[in-house]
């Protein structure tokens, strides 16, 4: 082929990593006219040997300045200025980042070649409050009356226009995928339309939906849905949504509510504006003028096409015939389609695609960026792959827990703790939200993000993993799926039935004296299927261990509904009318608890030791 006539050869899109430096390894430190530019962390030796200095030159400044060190201690950022101020060099660190690291990279395009770009939107809700309906009557199509049970099956995106501009909107199947791409690093929407029935009013699943966007800290506009209804009150909907904080603009709050019926079409045109009206005051641009750069809003394995995933572009412009990185996974684009099904050859931001041509089958959430090179992509591609693979051999992603905040306030670092708390009644959650909060300083803001009654869920979980939150349970306990579930996304949850431990335990944590001696381990937990009632002995559960394994006379809480009714000892434990000392997972026993009687079918029973912890 003719190089002049080959496109690729006429690309003009700028690369996401040629403005920057990268380095698979530490570069070199060096001197530049006086300026001293170093990258990492260095001993003193080397920052002697850098510098051209004499190590107990700078052993016997730091020591005239109060500070002991020696050949091989690593200096900060401060003392590395202080030195090199001190024998007479200015200092630059510069940062130098990983290429396979490309989640981190930090765009910053010349204002001249920003345009403006479409919003993306997310719509969430109650279940049957009507968001299928809704973004069927957007999009013209009878998607919602082809689903089984009015149920959104699959995760899609859907471009539509209103007044000459476009609008793209995520097709999720509610707040926990919104959530889950959340965790993984994916920030794709712009706003977020929370839809409400006006006939039924605010459900716990709207409440979730409305705490996982403010946690997300994108505008929400309400859609208060089902206005043909004769009970549509939507008076109600705007005092039970206030009361979470999203306040309407008629009463002095920055909450808009559109009025709408999604069935019959009334007001969704006045709700696209909105959406508008919105995203200029975001004033949300890109450049189109580079290799592309976005997440992956869902994937699967084609039987024609092999791996095929739905890319949303965030940034750039993406080409057949690109070389992509996607999570840890190489692919050249062969085969684009737009979200109508139909075959384009380039695609800009906020543009939702259907590509094939990848190695594997990625994640929602993976990012992806697109390479000018096949071999840097192909390469970067495997870096990943190694780095994932010896993170979940080592499990080295450090989760936010009370240790972790407490090293980081003797480090002296600024910090936000967001938190969780779910208590047996609405009363005490309100209360251990407000002193919780009340007790945020100068230096580290405490944020709670939700507080409700009820049970600790599998929502909280990926609410908490997403926002890097800790879970503070109050007179409830999670059940064996949800503790799992905590230990795999690796959430701190904390367990109290008292206020003050609480905050104790807080306090301490934000004093940087968090030592605890003693920990709390759950051995497992059974479930009541069962009761016989004995004269002389009380009453008898029949018991299944549903997790763990369960010891006579251990320590046993008494759990109804996700809250503890009761707390003590464990009595008789028997299998086939003979004592047993330990009943594992799987297994039917009967047991007594001491003291206690008032036990119901399908209550658990959790038994638990305290294990001591070295300081």
């Amino acid at each position: 082929m003719d190089k002049k006539n080959n496109p690729k050869n006429n690309d003009s899109r700028q690369s996401n990593v040629s403005s920057r430096s990268f380095s698979n390894s530490n570069t070199k430190e060096k001197l530049n006219g006086g300026v001293f530019t170093y990258h990492t962390p260095l001993s003193v030796g080397k920052l002697a040997e850098s510098l051209g200095l004499v190590a107990s030159d700078i052993i016997k400044y730091l020591f005239m300045n109060g500070k002991m060190v020696t050949m091989n201690t690593v200096l900060d950022d401060n003392l590395i200025g202080e030195i090199c101020l001190n024998f007479g060099y200015d200092f630059v660190k510069e940062e130098v980042i990983d290429a396979s690291d490309f989640e981190k990279i930090s765009i910053d395009d010349d204002p001249s070649l920003l345009v403006e770009r479409p919003p993306v939107v997310t719509i969430m809700g109650h279940v049957d409050h009507g968001k299928t309906t809704l973004l069927d009557t957007i999009r013209k199509s009878r998607v919602a009356e082809g689903e089984a049970g009015g149920i959104t099956q699959a995760i899609g995106a859907y471009q539509v226009n209103v007044k000459g501009k476009t609008i793209t909107f995520l097709d999720t199947p509610g707040h926990a995928a919104f959530t889950s791409m959340r965790a993984r690093g994916s920030q794709v929407t712009d706003v977020v339309i929370i839809v409400v029935a006006a006939d039924d009013g605010v459900m716990p699943q709207t409440r979730e939906a409305v705490d996982h966007a403010k946690a997300a800290n994108v505008p929400i506009i309400v859609a208060v849905n089902k206005m043909d209804k004769p009970g549509a009150d939507p008076e109600k909907i705007k005092m039970a949504l206030s009361d979470l904080g999203l306040v309407p603009e008629e009463w002095g709050g920055d909450t808009i509510y559109c009025p709408i019926s999604a069935k019959v079409g009334t007001g969704v045109n006045e709700l696209l504006e909105n959406i508008l009206v919105v995203s200029e005051l975001k004033e949300l641009k890109a450049n189109p003028n580079r290799f592309a750069l976005g997440s992956v809003i869902e994937a699967e394995l084609h039987k024609g096409f092999g791996p095929v995933a739905t890319l949303l572009i965030q940034n750039g412009t993406l080409n057949v015939g690109d070389h992509i990185v996607v999570g840890p996974y190489y692919g050249k684009i062969r085969l684009m389609k737009d979200d109508a099904g139909r075959q384009i050859k380039s695609a800009g931001p906020s543009t939702p695609v259907s590509v094939s041509g990848l190695s594997e089958v990625p994640e929602a959430g993976d990012k992806f960026m697109a390479f000018s090179d096949e071999k840097q992509a192909k390469d970067i591609a495997t870096t990943r792959m190694n780095k994932k693979i010896e993170n979940e051999r080592k499990g080295t992603s450090i989760p936010i827990t009370l240790d972790e905040i407490s090293k980081k306030v003797q480090e002296g670092k600024l910090i936000t703790i967001n938190a969780i708390v779910k208590a047996d009644v609405q009363g005490s959650a309100e209360a251990i939200k407000q002193v919780l909060e009340k007790m945020s300083n100068d230096e580290i803001k405490i944020s709670v993000i939700r507080a409700q009654s009820g049970a600790i869920t599998e929502s909280d979980v990926i609410l908490a993993s997403a926002s890097n939150a800790i879970i503070y349970g109050f007179n409830i306990r999670p059940d064996a799926l949800v503790r799992k579930l905590a230990e795999e996304k690796k959430v701190d949850l904390r367990l109290h039935r008292i206020i003050y431990d609480i905050t104790d335990e807080m306090e301490a944590a934000m004093k940087g004296m968090l030592k605890p001696e003693m920990i709390e381990k759950v051995s497992g937990q059974m479930e009541v299927r069962q009761l016989f009632k004995v004269s002389k002995i009380g009453t008898i559960a029949g018991c299944y261990v549903t997790s763990g394994f369960i010891k006579d006379n251990s320590k046993i809480r008494l759990i109804r509904n996700g809250v503890v009714i009761y707390e003590g000892l464990l009595g008789s434990l028997q299998r086939f009318q003979s004592s047993v000392k330990e009943v594992k997972e799987g297994y039917e026993c009967g047991c007594t608890i001491q003291n206690y009687n008032d036990i119901y079918e399908q209550d658990i029973i959790e038994g638990y030791y305290d294990e001591e912890v070295s300081k």
